[in-house]
């Protein structure tokens, strides 16, 4: 599926952009050379049908993941910034019979039980010119239920599963994204997310590839670089977390016309602070769309597209994506109350690798994925998000979700991010504390925080605690971990 998009652009497109960073640049035809030749060595240096892929978002990435793919193997994408023991644990459960990456890693990869294959050390250049004089082998014959990648979770609710999603659950997420979201070619994206993470994986590498389109690299997030891309490229679709935007406003040389080119910035991960939309707006002319995705979907659930959009909703369900939504006793919930999301549709994993047991926890005979998330949709079919199933609290026999009070907090003036965790109490079983990271050059105090969170929300769902940091711990996305938020206590 994959491969045959790449053969056909290299034929219809063959001197377009495909992949660019700031080291290189490659041309859909040199990128499938690029990937065949990759083919090659990975077929030839491992039996083994899995291959790790550690690399960061760049115009390599594509081309890897291209030739593993075409070796008919399964790729699996590392995260180079867990810890090496972390690390190690992943890599001991996919066993790789090697993993492809760049001596910027060495040290990281001479700690972890698999052998490691640094492109540097291959002789590329040769090969490229030979396979420039041959003609391109045909793409492998893959089931639409083979595997494609083994993705591994962050981790954000405990060890981190390797999601096995197959090449029918990436392709027709991509595809029905496509469709669902009017996105037609040609287009130029921003890559700034870590391909080993499902939502920078199928938007900023495989959706691109169906598209045809061209996609600009930056490995390192910088967010100075990150504007000198988007005006110099002429970026159209941006794909990015909250933390990102929230960094570009923080970019005083950025301007309204470095951004004119941009039809469509999605934003994903986490939920989008609500003062990060309207500054984004009022700045640079952009409207923040929200998405709403798991690795288990590949990721996309729902998102606004570029003809709709409803501030405080993660968008419509995209095409072939079916929502249930149940209360916790498990029946169908009224229409706008809120229940436990579940999602069926082709997008929607094959298991977790190797852990039948979780897999029948969260995934029935039916097709129906239990997400842990809890939301409502309205009347017009928009998604709202309100919490995570496992994060609600119980104050005094009252539901309360996090999200809630976050968001409050987030309207503070002073306020950058707020993440809301509950700790046991005697007299009410839990009450909320509140993790606050002011913005830059501003100073907020406990006290002025309370006020202002009196002034909107019942007297039990105001912080008993709240505690003001620089930073908080955060994943590979840089989405807050709230398990570790405890600890911080």
């Amino acid at each position: 599926m994959f491969v045959d998009a790449l053969l056909n652009a290299s034929r219809r497109d063959p001197t377009s952009v495909a992949a660019a960073d700031g080291v290189r640049s490659l041309t859909f035809r040199q990128l499938a050379q690029l990937a065949a030749v990759l083919r090659g060595i990975v077929s030839q240096e491992t039996a083994c049908e899995r291959v790790g892929v550690m690399l960061p978002a760049s115009s390599t990435f594509p081309a890897v993941l291209m030739g593993v793919f075409w070796s008919s193997k399964i790729a699996i994408p590392l995260n180079f910034l867990l810890n090496p023991d972390e690390l190690a644990s992943v890599v001991n459960d996919a066993e790789p019979g090697l993993i492809v990456t760049v001596r910027h890693f060495r040290d990281l990869a001479a700690r972890l039980p698999a052998r490691a294959l640094f492109l540097e050390d291959l002789p590329l250049r040769r090969k490229l010119v030979l396979a420039a004089l041959r003609r391109l082998p045909p793409a492998p014959r893959t089931g639409r239920d083979d595997t494609a990648v083994i993705l591994y979770t962050s981790g954000t609710t405990g060890q981190p599963k390797g999601v096995q999603l197959s090449y029918e659950n990436l392709y027709s997420n991509c595809v029905d994204t496509i469709a669902s979201l009017k996105i037609h070619p040609p287009q130029t994206f921003l890559n700034v997310l870590p391909p080993f993470h499902v939502f920078g994986l199928t938007t900023n590498v495989l959706v691109p590839l169906v598209l045809s389109a061209s996609v600009y690299a930056v490995p390192r997030f910088s967010p100075l670089a990150v504007v000198q891309t988007i005006a110099q490229r002429r970026i159209t679709m941006i794909m990015a977390i909250p933390s990102m935007y929230a960094a570009l406003l923080r970019t005083k040389s950025a301007t309204r016309e470095a951004f004119s080119s941009v039809l469509l910035a999605i934003s994903g991960g986490e939920p989008l602070p609500d003062q990060v939309r309207r500054a984004f707006e009022e700045r640079f002319g952009v409207i923040l769309k929200e998405g709403y995705g798991l690795t288990e979907t590949s990721p996309v659930v729902a998102a606004c597209g570029p003809d709709e959009y409803r501030h405080g909703t993660v968008g419509k369900p995209i095409r072939n994506v079916e929502l249930r939504l149940l209360s916790s006793d498990g029946n169908m919930v009224s229409p706008g109350d809120d229940g436990e999301i579940l999602v069926r549709g082709p997008g929607v994993m094959k298991g977790y690798y190797r852990r039948p047991e979780e897999t029948r926890q969260v995934l029935d005979s039916e097709g129906w994925f239990r997400t842990g998330d809890v939301g409502h949709l309205a009347p017009d079919g928009f998604l709202v998000l309100t919490g995570r199933a496992k994060e609600m609290l119980i104050i005094g026999g009252e539901n309360v979700f996090p999200r809630e009070i976050e968001a409050v907090l987030e309207r503070h003036e002073g306020v950058d991010q707020a993440a809301v965790v509950g700790v046991r109490d005697d007299l009410r079983g839990e009450t909320p504390v509140a993790f606050v990271i002011p913005k830059p050059a501003t100073r907020v105090t406990e006290a002025e925080l309370r006020r202002f969170a009196k002034q909107a929300l019942a007297g039990f769902k105001v912080p008993r605690r709240i505690e003001i940091r620089e930073d908080l711990p955060r994943g590979p996305t840089g989405k807050i971990l709230k398990r570790r938020l405890r600890k911080l206590l």
